[in-house]
């Protein structure tokens, strides 16, 4: 087994946690360019082809706070993992949701301005017979609006203008009058 300063160096510039884990493909890598490099620098007549990190384990003493710190960034994670699907659970039902009361809120708005141009085509309508015949318009628009608002009205006394006092009570109510028949 071939032991450099350069593996040392490459080794001794990273953590302790690179070395034993996520780094050692590259570790390798490195170490096996400068062992290349020295070995042609000095003309050794040797081929290096593969570099290895055998056997790395943290000394002793840390070993059981290496394996507490593994756990945890495991245990971390985790809890990301489990975070990230909660989050890919709720946020597009939640945005879902929205798209939904902003399409509501669009169809509420269009009823909206169609029933007002509505209004306003029947008014310029009314306007217009108005312009025409002003007193027949008015006479119709006074029975229309008696013909909406009567029937909700549940008891109806007649008043007429030539006479003094209230004409007598007349029952107009047609489920009264069917009560009344023998």
């Amino acid at each position: 087994m071939f032991r450099s300063r350069s593996c040392g160096e490459v080794v001794g510039d990273r953590t302790v946690d690179e070395v034993i884990t996520i780094g050692r493909q590259e570790i390798e890598s490195e170490a096996l360019t400068k062992m290349q490099a020295l070995s042609t620098k000095y003309a050794m007549g040797i081929s290096i082809d593969q570099v290895q990190l055998k056997n790395i384990n943290p000394p002793e003493p840390v070993q059981a706070s290496f394996n507490e710190v593994n756990q945890a960034q495991q245990e971390k994670e985790k809890l990301i993992n489990e975070a990230r699907r909660d989050y890919n659970k709720v946020i597009p039902l939640a945005e879902g949701e929205k798209d939904q009361r902003v399409r509501e809120a669009d169809g509420y708005r269009l009823k909206r301005v169609n029933e007002a141009e509505g209004d306003v085509a029947r008014f310029n309508a009314l306007l217009a017979e108005y312009v025409k015949a002003p007193e027949v318009t008015r006479r119709r628009i006074y029975v229309e609006t008696l013909q909406k608002v009567m029937p909700g009205v549940r008891s109806k006394i007649v008043v007429d203008e030539r006479t003094r006092g209230i004409l007598p009570f007349l029952d107009l109510n047609p489920s009264r009058r069917e009560d009344k028949r023998p």
